[in-house]
């Protein structure tokens, strides 16, 4: 399929989107994910799968987000990505079974047996091997081709010259590459630094990120980092942001583009997809007069740490890593969301997230307009009575906005 066109008034069109995948922690995030304007959501379930930390998804709850994701013509991947060890083979070919039922577009596996039961159970829904799989070039694709195999989801240590090879010597199966989110301080999956000082299992869904924990430093049995104005030592690796790279990947046709943090916020998850899908849709519609301002700063509204762009152009130097610094900085904090909103009173019913108070200016956003800002100059509580400020967790307010927001549209304050 021809990844171009032309328009009636000569201008380039990218006809061939990639399909933009976002993370899910729950069903709240996964129905903004799909609001925002993801293509697909990966989640994982209770069991077979990495981040046990997150709100997994119970067989019902994955029932009622493909039921969803259908209304919305979005797609739902679950994560079976554990290894497998002897204890965790009971109950993998229910499992399966029942992810196809329900109507689960793809699986998203790191141990062969799982890849070649599901195969051998001619099940509808792909197989997509992990990235836990940390595969890098285009022989082990061909390999995973050969099995069956339907994407494969490519390891973060992909550069941009490996990617365009494998793309040309590779045309008949799905890639997937990450674009955005937290980087591993070993290849993808291979660290034992949570096993060894937590007995958590990177691979079977404990990390216990021991790579950000603060350490001290020795040398010949002295301490290094001795004086109280040192900051003690971590391993961590700045965020991946490809924003300056999108129309390129675009350009040599990766299937899926994929964001990273099933662990992270609601209000991340809606500020992230909604940036990267303004910018892909933006970039296919006329790639000859893009311009990729603006978009660097809508992402750092949201909780971030630093930005790099982990192995796309080269291999990670120092620069690229936050050794002694956590260096988490939103800019931007979110307060409400939308619940409906009154044309004749101009006043709109929001949820309250965090503290907000009069005279503090906000920004709504939404996956349906632009950015709206105005100062907050009443809060009506839920009986409509005039308050000063919003301090309750979640409760039910009205505020006055001069333009019409809609369901689940989010503002935050604006510092």
């Amino acid at each position: 399929m021809a990844l171009c066109k032309r328009a009636p008034d000569g201008h380039r069109m990218i006809i061939k989107k990639p399909e933009l995948l976002a993370p899910a922690g729950s069903l709240e995030k996964l129905k903004i994910a799909i609001l925002y304007g993801a293509d697909a959501v990966f989640i994982g379930g209770k069991e077979f799968s990495l981040r046990s930390a997150a709100s997994n998804f119970s067989l019902e709850d994955i029932k009622e987000a493909v039921a969803f994701a259908n209304e919305h013509h979005a797609d739902i991947h679950v994560t079976c990505n554990i290894i497998l060890h002897n204890d965790n083979l009971e109950g993998i070919r229910e499992y399966l079974q029942a992810l196809d039922d329900i109507g689960v577009k793809a699986i998203i596996v790191a141990d062969p047996y799982i890849m070649t039961l599901a195969k051998d159970m001619g099940l509808k829904l792909e197989v997509h091997v992990s990235t836990q799989m940390s595969t890098l070039n285009s022989e082990a694709i061909h390999f995973y081709q050969e099995m069956g195999m339907d994407r494969v989801v490519l390891g973060r240590e992909t550069g941009i010259k490996d990617l365009k090879l494998i793309r040309k010597r590779c045309p008949k199966i799905d890639l997937e590459y990450f674009i955005h989110g937290a980087m591993c301080i070993a290849y993808s999956g291979r660290c034992m630094l949570s096993n060894y000082f937590s007995r958590r299992d990177a691979n079977r869904g404990g990390c216990s990120q021991s790579c950000r924990w603060y350490y001290d430093i020795f040398s010949n049995g002295q301490k290094i980092n001795a004086s109280e104005d040192d900051i003690p030592f971590s391993m961590s690796s700045k965020d991946m942001c490809l924003v300056h790279h999108i129309g390129e990947l675009c350009e040599i046709g990766i299937d899926s583009l994929k964001i990273e943090g099933r662990m992270k916020s609601l209000h991340y998850i809606a500020t992230v997809v909604s940036t990267y899908r303004k910018l892909i849709d933006t970039y296919c519609e006329d790639p000859d007069h893009f311009k990729d301002e603006g978009y660097v700063e809508e992402l750092e509204k949201a909780a971030n740490r630093a930005f790099c762009e982990g192995f796309y152009d080269k291999t990670p130097d120092d620069t690229f890593q936050l050794f002694n610094l956590r260096d988490e900085h939103p800019t931007q904090e979110f307060v409400l969301r939308v619940l409906d909103y009154d044309e004749k009173t101009g006043l709109a019913m929001v949820e309250q997230r965090n503290y907000f108070k009069l005279h503090d200016k906000v920004e709504i956003f939404s996956p349906v307009h632009k950015n709206l800002y105005f100062e907050i100059d009443k809060i009506y509580n839920e009986d409509k009575e005039l308050v000063e400020k919003a301090n309750h967790p979640m409760e039910i307010l009205y505020i006055p906005v001069p333009e019409k927001v809609f369901l689940n549209d989010m503002g935050r304050k604006v510092k």
